[in-house]
C-alpha cells in the first residue's frame, strides 16, 4: 500500500476511534410514582444504590436502579433529607435540612431508623457528608454563630462528636453552603476533604488532617447574592472541578463552571460551558465528566475545557457514579430518577 494511502488509513482509523471514544451516553428515565423532591443520592455499587429527598423520603434499589422501594420515615413525614450516605444495601444514614438537625441511621435496609444525632438549635442547617472508608467521615452545615458546623464520626455514623468550634472555619458574613445535590463535600482519602461555600462569598475549604485544620481557596465562581456560588465540587487525578452559578437564573452561562489543573492554584473557565446553572458535576472516568442541572445535562471528554448537551431532560438535581462499578444514577424533583449508560453496556 502507498504511503500516502497508508498514512491516510491511520488518520481515519484514528478519528473513527476518537469518535467512538466521544459517545454520548443513553438517559432513561425511572417512573416511580412518588412526589418528594431528591437531592441526595449515593450509589454503592452496579446494584445497590439509596435516595433521599423531601417528605421524609428513602428509597433503595438493588437491581441497578431498574426498582426501587421507597418509604416514608414515621415521624420525620416534614423533613427534608438532603444528605445521604450509603455503605451498603442494608446500612445507610440521612440527615435532614433545618432545624432540627438529624442524623438517622439504618442497619437492616431501611425497615428501622436510630437517631443518632440532634441538634435544635434555630440556625442549624447540615448540607452534606462524606467518608472516606467504612469508619470516617465529615458532615458539615450551615455557620452557626459565624463558623461552620462540622460533625466527625470514627465508627461509620453511629456516633457523632461536634469538631472544637476554634477548629472550624470561619466564614464571612453571607457565606454558607447549598444543599442542592449533596457534592459540595468530597472526601479525597487520606484525611482530605474539600468543601465548597456559596452566596456573598463561595470559595473552596480544604482540610488535610480530617477537620482540624482548614486552609481558603478563591474560587471566580459568580457569587455576591445568596443564590450564587459553588454548588458542586469534584476532584480526579489534576483536576479539580466547581460548578454552580445562580438558581435564580439557571440558563445564565456566566463564570458557573470553572475548572483547575493544578490544585485550585489557577482557574478556567470552558471554551464552551455548560448550558447554565449546574447543581453537580461528577467525574466519570479519565477526562470525561458530567454536570447537570434544573435546564439539562452536559458532558465533557477534555476534562472541563469543552461542554456539549447529553439531554435537556430538566428538573435533575444530582448525578453519581458507583463508588464501585461504572453505575450512573441521577435524582431530581417531582420523584425524577433516571439511568445513564452507553449503548453497547446495557
Amino acid at each position: 500500500m502507498p504511503i500516502r494511502n497508508t498514512f491516510l488509513t491511520w488518520l481515519f482509523l484514528l478519528y473513527a476511534g476518537s469518535l467512538a471514544a466521544q459517545k454520548l451516553p443513553l438517559l432513561r428515565v425511572v417512573e416511580t410514582g412518588v412526589k418528594a423532591s431528591f437531592r441526595a443520592l449515593s450509589v454503592v455499587n452496579n446494584r445497590v444504590a439509596w435516595v433521599a429527598g423531601s417528605q421524609g423520603t428513602v428509597g433503595r434499589t438493588t437491581d441497578g436502579g431498574q426498582h426501587w422501594q421507597f418509604e416514608t420515615l414515621v415521624g420525620f413525614e416534614n423533613h427534608d433529607f438532603r444528605t445521604l450516605y450509603a455503605f451498603d444495601s442494608l446500612t445507610a444514614l440521612v440527615a435532614n435540612a433545618g432545624s432540627p438537625g438529624v442524623i438517622l441511621r439504618t442497619e437492616n435496609g431501611g425497615k428501622s431508623w436510630t437517631e443518632v444525632y440532634r441538634n435544635a438549635h434555630p440556625d442549624v442547617f447540615l448540607d452534606g457528608t462524606d467518608f472516606e472508608d467504612d469508619h470516617h467521615g465529615l458532615v458539615y452545615g450551615d455557620p452557626i454563630g459565624g463558623r461552620m458546623l462540622l460533625l466527625r464520626t470514627n465508627d461509620g455514623g453511629r456516633s457523632w462528636m461536634e469538631i472544637p468550634e476554634k477548629n472550624r472555619p470561619a466564614l464571612d458574613s453571607g457565606e454558607a453552603s447549598f444543599a442542592a445535590s449533596g457534592t459540595n463535600i468530597r472526601s479525597l482519602g487520606q484525611q482530605k476533604y474539600h468543601i465548597a461555600t456559596g452566596g456573598k462569598i463561595s470559595r473552596l475549604w480544604t482540610t488535610e488532617d480530617n477537620g482540624n485544620t482548614w486552609k481558603p481557596t478563591p474560587v471566580p465562581i459568580l457569587q455576591g447574592k445568596a443564590s450564587q456560588g459553588i454548588f458542586s465540587i469534584a476532584e480526579a487525578g489534576n483536576i479539580l472541578m466547581a460548578a454552580g452559578g445562580d438558581y435564580l437564573a439557571d440558563t445564565l452561562k456566566k463564570d458557573h463552571i470553572y475548572y483547575s489543573e493544578n490544585g485550585g492554584k489557577t482557574w478556567k473557565f470552558p471554551q464552551k460551558p455548560t448550558g447554565g446553572y449546574r447543581e453537580c458535576v461528577a467525574h466519570i472516568e479519565k477526562n470525561m465528566w458530567i454536570a447537570v442541572g434544573p435546564s439539562g445535562i452536559d458532558i465533557s471528554h477534555d476534562g472541563g475545557k469543552n461542554w456539549r448537551p447529553i439531554s435537556a431532560e430538566k428538573g435533575f438535581h444530582t448525578i453519581r457514579m458507583a463508588r464501585k462499578g461504572k453505575r450512573i444514577l441521577l435524582a431530581g424533583s417531582k420523584g425524577k430518577l433516571g439511568v445513564l449508560s452507553w449503548p453497547d453496556s446495557e
